[in-house]
């Protein structure tokens, strides 16, 4: 049988001053996909609530945006895809051998205390399935719990946007936590790459991060690495 991914994508369309308007960036799901999709696996997206995910519109400015993105925004049976998401209820874990947590700085308001997403995560590492994220989807990350209490990342080498990089992107004013900073607060064992925005990936075992837009395609191709064994 192909082996599955499940990707994780936001609901959320704004910071918390509304006239700011965030969402999925979009370049972390399409270089993911496609290299997923290149390895034979099938794909499905859920998010925390199902139905609609709405886009980040930097990430479809220049420079952000790219070829893949581009060609999923153009495709209305792909943009379908983001209409109409999964939610975790209607997920079984059993089917999924990894999932991954795409970013966006949407993902910070409901990806951490999302139990549905929890719970598949969970299954899914403890089946012997790989968890991965890109950039800020280690949010999603951050309170999943194993079956014995203890926190996933505890103790795990792992890497997602960096707050160095949140200064750069002057976000900063506008996020609602420092989320490298509640990594280390968890005993993650938090790398970064020593330039902004350049591609870093880290694996330690089934737990597979990339740090920030540019790591997406690395990413996923360490979680194929894994996943081929």
């Amino acid at each position: 049988m192909a082996q599955r991914i499940l990707h994780v994508v936001t609901n959320v369309d704004h910071y918390d001053d509304p006239s700011h308007p965030t969402g999925l960036w979009l370049s972390e799901l399409t270089h993911a996909w496609h290299v997923f999709e290149e390895a034979g696996y099938e794909q499905d997206i859920v998010s925390p609530k199902g139905g609609f995910s709405p886009l980040e519109p930097r990430s479809l400015k220049f420079p952000n945006v790219d070829k893949t993105a581009k060609a999923w925004k153009a495709d209305p049976a792909r943009m379908a895809l983001l209409e109409n998401t999964r939610s975790p209820d209607k997920i079984n874990p059993a089917n999924y051998d990894a999932i991954y947590y795409t970013g966006g700085h949407a993902v910070m308001y409901d990806f951490p205390d999302s139990e549905g997403l929890q719970r598949i995560s969970r299954e899914i590492f403890e089946n012997g399935g790989v968890v991965s994220s890109v950039c800020h989807g280690y949010c999603g990350l951050l309170n999943v719990k194993l079956s014995d209490g203890s926190l996933l990342v505890e103790g795990r080498k792992l890497t997602g946007f960096a707050w160095t990089e949140e200064v750069v992107a002057r976000v900063d004013k506008l996020v609602p936590y420092n989320v490298e900073e509640e990594m280390k607060k968890r005993g993650a064992v938090y790398e970064k790459g020593l330039v902004p925005f350049t591609p870093k990936a880290v694996v330690d075992g089934r737990l597979v991060t990339g740090q920030n837009p540019q790591s997406a395609k690395a990413t996923a191709k360490k979680v194929v690495a894994v996943l081929e064994g």
